[in-house]
């Protein structure tokens, strides 16, 4: 059937009991959490079929590409990635799923060893698919419209390979149609998962061991506009009660969906973490308004004034772009002293690249290369000064780490993160991975804290 319409390489140890010989499939995912969640439920699918799950690294009959197309060089690392499962095995059946394969399917489709293209949709069936390919010998490219989609596929999970923090997404696609964003044609309108199904897996992810649960979505903040009685804030509540869960780290959330009902609904919820990544993308607000963002500086500004009023000590952390087209110096200049007004606690600062099929790919005054990537750097280093700034608050102080993971793997020394998403290293004799403990903070060291167990 076909229809034309902030990477991570996943490590997996074989399954227990019985799989099948010279079946194992291997994983790549490239760009945003919401692709990480969509890659263990597929992963998940395949061992709930007898398929042996391993390293992408290695020699495996079948490989899974999970592709972003946010920018062109997402693309590129697609593409990038397809090849090199080819030159792993040459015989190997490859499928290429995600929003590089819904936006170009027909390209896909036509690199060397690709069998299988899916896009983002119908992922729920990918070991039907790949089965199907394999007993007729013929490739499939099933892309259909996505922006006829009306429902939430529900593709469950039960746990994550080699993470302390599960990542559960709750919302897909977006409606907002920004000049610069390819997404809303390649995830489709927005559908909410049914609260219920959120819960259920909250739950098991609770019980498989996890104490943080990672909110996220395409446009989080929208959860429950096309359901019945359901909302971000009912939501939250819900999970808040889910005993033994210690956290709720919420994703990325538009400014214009932050106010006083919001913050009030989520103020004495003590599990939701104090840090909220807004993207504000500009501080200028002729550059906000050719982006077709749907607030102003100002606007964003009092979204910020509200968190703090409930939450002191947030920490909020954002993407800025970069060279957006007509950018003039007195625009970059605005938004960098916008940025320094607000005193985030991390930036993500990221260079405009022109997206065939938006609007602003065709804008005039596109910005030279060499000028984004000054302008980058200076951005970035503004990013490193107000990061220190931030961290500088809680020198001395103790605070509640949950531990991820050594650093380096051979070491010990742990790595983990407070609630405020500060990160922390600290010395331990034992295996702390997995643990909230008490940490006295003493001094910062680059982008991250040092501190000792407080026995």
């Amino acid at each position: 059937m076909v229809n034309n319409s902030m990477d991570r390489n996943v490590t997996g140890a074989e399954m227990s009991g019985e799989y099948r010989d010279k079946n194992t499939v291997g994983f790549y995912t490239l760009g945003c959490k919401v692709n990480q969640y969509d890659t263990q439920a597929m992963i998940e699918q395949f061992k709930a079929r007898g398929y042996r799950i391993v390293d992408f690294n290695q020699k495996a009959d079948i490989y899974v590409i999970n592709t972003c197309t946010v920018t062109n060089l997402a693309d590129r690392k697609s593409r990038q990635m397809i090849r090199k499962a080819h030159r792993a095995n040459s015989d190997a059946l490859i499928a290429v799923v995600g929003c590089f394969a819904q936006r170009a399917a027909n390209e896909a489709i036509k690199i060397p060893g690709v069998k299988l293209v899916l896009g983002t949709q119908h992922r729920k069936e990918i070991v039907d698919f790949v089965e199907r390919v394999q007993k007729t010998g013929q490739s499939i490219v099933n892309v259909n419209d996505i922006m006829k989609a009306k429902d939430f596929e529900d593709t469950p999970i039960s746990s994550y390979q080699g993470r302390t923090r599960a990542i559960l997404k709750i919302q897909e696609g977006c409606n907002q149609f920004c000049s610069y964003c390819i997404i809303p044609y390649t995830r489709g309108p927005i559908r909410s998962r049914h609260p219920g199904d959120v819960l259920q897996e909250v739950c098991r992810l609770v019980e498989a061991g996890f104490k943080e649960i990672v909110l996220t979505g395409i446009h989080l903040a929208s959860y429950g506009t096309d359901l019945q009685g359901a909302n971000l804030v009912s939501l939250l509540q819900d999970i808040n009660s889910v005993q033994g869960l210690a956290r709720i780290r919420l994703g990325s959330l538009e400014p214009n969906y932050i106010n006083d009902d919001f913050i009030k609904g989520i103020q004495d919820l003590e599990k939701v973490c104090s840090h909220f990544h807004i993207p504000l993308q500009s501080g200028s607000d002729t550059v906000l308004k050719r982006m077709n963002r749907k607030y102003t500086a100002q606007e964003y500004a009092e979204a910020i004034e509200k968190i703090r009023q409930y939450y002191p000590e947030a920490a909020i952390t954002t993407d800025v772009m970069v060279g957006f087209p007509g950018e003039t110096d007195s625009e970059f200049q605005e938004s960098l002293e916008f940025v320094k007004r607000i005193g985030f606690s991390r930036l993500h600062v990221f260079q405009y690249s022109p997206r065939e099929g938006t609007l602003a790919a065709n804008m005039s005054s596109q910005v030279p290369a060499d000028e984004k990537e000054k302008r980058s750097q200076r951005l970035i280093e503004t990013g490193h000064q107000l990061a220190q700034q931030y961290m500088e608050h809680f020198v001395n102080r103790v605070e509640k780490v949950y531990f991820e993971q050594r650093y380096p793997d051979s070491s010990d020394f742990y790595e983990g993160y407070t609630e405020h998403y500060v990160k922390v290293r600290v010395h331990s004799n034992k295996d702390i991975r997995g643990l909230i403990l008490d940490v006295d903070l003493e001094k910062i060291e680059n982008d991250y804290m040092i501190g000792q167990l407080n026995n």
